[in-house]
């Protein structure tokens, strides 16, 4: 559940359910919100389940488990795939070396597993493995103006500056870390981690000290990444090999061998890979759904991850994985057992004041 559901339920908030953990959907008009973040700043509480692992040997541990390089210095952190076999992802992760531990942000429902699967694969390394989500609070703070949003109530520290890295401070008396992140929604961004107990003043604090910033929820999340076009866990990541997607900020090419990683390199060797991720601007206002057909004249070349109606560009738009050989930029999707006129276009589909991490290379 949300760490401070009270507070959101009295600021008439609409909840629903994400990857198994109670989130605030909107406060009623999330198109307002979205505004909000991509002009000024907004504020949301993030939904992750927390891993802690300690030991020894926890560097070489989950270096060797993750398709990217652990960072071997204190306030320095990482976004990593667990694969599959087959190249398949299984899970995302953002590892940050906090010291004598480190602390990994994985999908809510999937901090669970993740720590039972590798407990039982420890055997003489000195690594201890536990779950902590119930002991953190994370808030993400978004738009052109957080910078300036964090640093009017960060206390000794200034916000970081490159992305994963992070600093310890206070906001009034509570302490937190700040992390610059990703910019999934295509703005400057941080997360402020604090603990549970802390959360409530610590969310007051971004909310209403210095700058306000516009309180929103996972709708408004949901437009502000598609539009940075920002492939996510739930639509576009999982089952799927990273070199479909484009995904190379979580990939280390130079690192020795994980699960999944021959795939990963066969593939990247190869040159490219048979699909890859394009963004659609659909003509009219019905929205496909996710899994829909698309077409280059009467030939099916791919099939939407997901798909809304931009707040800033008013017209629906779409990510889709299609043949990496597509040359044509006209194209058909099917909606409602139509076929509608859509054109690929450049992400991201809207320039913010930052670019996502994420943004497919090839």
């Amino acid at each position: 559940m949300s760490v401070i559901e009270s507070v959101h339920a009295d600021h008439g908030a609409t909840f629903g359910d994400r990857a198994g953990r109670r989130v605030v959907e909107h406060y009623g008009r999330p198109e307002r919100a979205h505004r909000a973040v991509r002009n000024v700043v907004g504020l949301l509480e993030c939904a992750y389940g927390v891993v802690v692992v300690e030991g020894d040997d926890r560097l070489e541990y989950v270096d060797n488990v993750v398709s990217n390089r652990v960072p071997d210095e204190d306030g320095q952190g990482c976004y990593a795939l667990v694969l599959d076999p087959q190249g398949g992802i299984e899970i995302e992760l953002y590892v940050y070396n906090a010291g004598e531990r480190l602390l990994l942000f994985t999908p809510p429902n999937l901090a669970e597993p993740l720590a039972d699967d590798w407990s039982g694969k420890v055997f003489i390394q000195d690594v201890e493995i536990r779950v902590a989500t119930d002991d953190f609070a994370v808030f993400g703070v978004h738009g052109p103006q957080a910078t300036e949003k964090v640093a009017g109530v960060l206390n000794g520290a200034s916000t970081p500056d490159h992305r994963f890295s992070f600093v310890r401070g206070t906001m009034d008396t509570e302490g937190v870390t700040v992390v610059r992140t990703d910019a999934l929604g295509g703005e400057e961004s941080y997360e402020i981690i604090c603990a549970s107990a802390d959360a409530e003043a610590v969310y007051d604090t971004l909310a209403n000290r210095g700058m306000s910033a516009a309180p929103f929820g996972y709708r408004t999340w949901d437009t502000l990444t598609l539009e940075a076009g920002t492939p996510l866990f739930e639509t576009e990541l999982e089952g799927r090999i990273p070199n479909v997607l484009g995904l190379r900020s979580a990939l280390d090419f130079e690192k020795g061998c994980y699960v999944g990683q021959e795939v990963v390199s066969r593939v990247e060797n190869r040159g490219q890979p048979s699909k890859r991720l394009v963004g659609l601007e659909l003509e009219g206002s019905a929205v496909p759904e996710s899994g829909a057909a698309v077409f280059a004249g009467d030939a099916a070349v791919g099939e939407v991850t997901r798909a809304e109606t931009s707040p800033i560009l008013e017209t629906p738009i779409a990510l889709a994985v299609v043949e990496f050989g597509l040359e044509a930029d006209a194209v058909t999707v099917r909606v409602g057992g139509e076929e509608v006129p859509a054109t690929r276009t450049e992400l991201p589909f809207v320039e913010g004041s930052d670019r996502s991490g994420r943004l497919p290379v090839y």
